[in-house]
């Protein structure tokens, strides 16, 4: 059964390729890190802090997309952890159907955050006893 997760907290370093956000249980106390890329760093701590860009950004686009197409943003799910990389899906509602899109948990954070209300994030159980035991 998948655990419903927030975004907890954006640390952002000039000195660093790689930036970190956290995830924490919404009704619990488990709680852990995932290194991303700058730009979808970035993306994330400006919709958090509400900033509007004058032109959509990458992840305004998608978002615009699917809406525009039909489709209803649902959800974000953390699936899977190999080889020290996570593994997303992004899910959508289409003609009462729920499609699956693979995603980099940094984008698919980046969509939630920009949709309004925010997407709820889910981190499948397998993942957080194997990151939790490794932390």
């Amino acid at each position: 059964m998948p655990v419903l997760m927030r975004l907890s907290r954006i640390i952002i370093s000039e000195i660093n390729d790689h930036q970190v956000i956290y995830l924490r249980e919404v009704n619990g106390d488990r709680q852990f890190p995932i290194l991303i890329g700058v730009f979808e760093a970035t993306s994330i701590d400006r919709r958090v802090k509400s900033y509007q860009a004058p032109r959509p950004l990458t992840h305004d686009l998608l978002v615009q997309i699917v809406d525009r197409m039909g489709g209803e943003l649902d959800s974000v799910l953390i699936t899977e952890l190999k080889e020290h990389t996570y593994y997303a899906r992004i899910r959508i509602r289409k003609d009462g159907e729920l499609i699956d899109i693979d995603s980099r948990p940094s984008d698919a954070i980046a969509v939630s955050v920009t949709c309004d209300p925010n997407l709820p994030i889910y981190v499948s159980e397998q993942v957080l006893e194997e990151v939790i035991g490794t932390l």
